[in-house]
């Protein structure tokens, strides 16, 4: 039996911290600065060392810039079209903490992932809750099993696509 390093410790802490956001948003419809904003710190931390990093220091800024700005222009969109907010920015802090953690290249798999699984929990959820559906869910749990899938199996559908093409 190996000894835990301490990127072991760091990703045991990642995953714990995205269930707690989990449980968080969906209890409350909240994603709380203070949690998303020091795992966005410590993502670019992380992935300062290159020898504990999961991506470069430079993929890493890019990934949580864009990760916001990506959920934040979908928002900018809705709310100019619909004239409300159609995705909270709490969402997008938590989505730029993944791609601080995972790199801009991660992006795009975690929002697929984030978003078929948000497309049919969240019908379960509406019809669970007995909502209709224009009614709000919190999309936070699907980003954060979204980014334990890819902290535990990076790259899933990637390699799956190009393993099997249609």
């Amino acid at each position: 039996m190996h000894a835990l390093t301490i990127s072991d410790l760091v990703r045991t802490l990642l995953i714990l911290a995205l269930v707690y956001l989990a449980y968080i948003d969906l209890r409350t419809f909240r994603l709380p600065d203070a949690m998303t904003i020091p795992i966005i710190a410590a993502g670019l931390v992380f992935n300062y060392f290159p020898n504990l990093g999961l991506t470069s220091f430079p993929n890493a800024i890019a990934g949580a810039f864009l990760g916001y700005a990506f959920l934040w222009g979908l928002n900018f969109i809705y709310r100019w079209a619909k004239k409300q907010n159609g995705v909270g920015m709490g969402d997008a802090k938590l989505l730029a903490a993944l791609g601080a953690w995972f790199g801009l290249s991660a992006l795009p798999g975690i929002l697929l992932v984030a978003s078929i699984s948000g497309l049919l929990g969240g019908l379960i959820w509406l019809r669970y809750q007995k909502q209709s559906i224009r009614s709000a869910f919190p999309f936070g749990p699907f980003l954060a099993v979204a980014g334990i899938i890819e902290l535990l199996w990076p790259q899933i559908l990637q390699t799956w696509f190009l393993n099997n093409p249609i």
